[in-house]
């Protein structure tokens, strides 16, 4: 007996959040993610198993791809960029407005400023830096098309287009964060930035003192980065190097600092073009106003659109704002010799 649209919302969310390499529960029995992924593709072939089905049922087809998109893709970002970026979810129509909070060093400040005074004295004024902006949305998706013949044939179906759609949103997200943080560092003041041609300790460790002053800094770079932050006079532990060589390949706390891992990726099929400019690490204090905004409006909307050779194109686009703001407390070191 087929699903309902709600169990088969909850099966295409179940089978794309499943973990690889780990077991996952639905409707209390432990399956796979290959085993999630093969039920749900049955499920779907049973609402198009052939041409003249598939026009009966494209409305829960559709409708079930929007759903899982629209509860999916929050998650993801969340799980993916949470450490560095606020994100929030907005109703279509809603101006996606986020409240930058008063940082830690604005309420140093403002204590220092604090005093005793008579009921007709002077008061020294002192701004805090709280402020409120907007983040814009844009259309993000992309057309994944579906030959008429092979979609007769059962060689492909829309198991393969809700996987890639998701897959390609996750991307193009990335994509538009690496952008946005490249573009905040033409506005940050001299001395949170640091561009030289190789890595170079002292530097970096004058950086650190910045961000430190605001919150314990986190270091935040691609494995590339991460393999060169050695001492300048090669001064390593035993521990240090086995770490290198048999661990990560890069030491994962830089003098007491946290280092995290940005995933790389690549825009072209002979992975060459990098998403993630290798060559920059952002340091960023704990408790510090996130640099990156993520705006998720409204719900996705699904489409079809029929080729002159009945080929169909299952069009899909969703509206998602990001926005990076880079605050006093955040700092950023350039190695150049890695810069694509």
């Amino acid at each position: 007996m087929a699903l309902q649209l709600d169990q088969l919302v909850k099966l295409a969310k179940a089978a794309a959040k499943a973990n690889p390499s780990t077991s996952f529960s639905w409707e209390g029995t432990s399956y796979t993610r290959d085993e999630l992924n093969e039920t749900l593709r049955q499920e779907l072939k049973a609402l198009a198993p052939d041409y003249r089905t598939y026009k009966m049922n494209q409305n829960t087809i559709f409708a079930l791809m929007e759903q899982t998109i629209d509860d999916v893709i929050p998650e993801r970002v969340i799980e993916l960029y949470s450490q560095f970026a606020d994100i929030k979810t907005f109703a279509q129509g809603d101006k996606p407005i986020f409240t930058q909070r008063i940082t830690t060093a604005a309420r140093r400040r403002a204590k220092q400023f604090i005093g005793k005074v008579g009921l007709a004295g002077l008061y020294e004024v002192f701004k805090l830096d709280g402020r409120s902006y907007e983040v814009t949305t844009n259309a993000i998706g992309g057309a994944a098309q579906i030959g008429f013949e092979e979609f007769l044939d059962g060689r492909v179906d829309f198991a393969d287009v809700l996987d890639i759609v998701l897959e390609g949103i996750d991307e193009c997200i990335y994509i538009e964060i690496e952008a946005q943080l490249e573009g905040a560092i033409n506005n940050m003041v001299p001395a949170n930035f640091k561009s030289r041609t190789t890595f170079i300790e002292a530097d970096m460790d004058a950086l650190i003192s910045i961000a430190d002053s605001y919150g314990k800094a986190t270091i935040y770079c691609t494995y590339e980065f991460a393999a060169t932050m050695w001492p300048s006079d090669n001064r390593m532990s035993d521990a240090m190097k086995d770490q290198r060589w048999t661990g990560n390949g890069y030491v994962a706390s830089y003098k007491a600092h946290n280092v995290v891992i940005l995933p790389q990726s690549y825009n072209d099929e002979t992975n060459t073009h990098k998403v993630i400019n290798p060559g920059l690490a952002y340091i960023i204090p704990t408790g510090a106003e996130k640099p990156v905004k993520i705006a998720i409006e409204g719900g996705a909307i699904v489409d079809e659109y029929t080729n002159y050779d009945r080929s169909k194109e299952i069009q899909i686009y969703k509206k998602i704002g990001v926005r990076a703001i880079f605050s006093p407390a955040i700092c950023v070191y350039e190695n150049t010799s890695l810069t694509r």
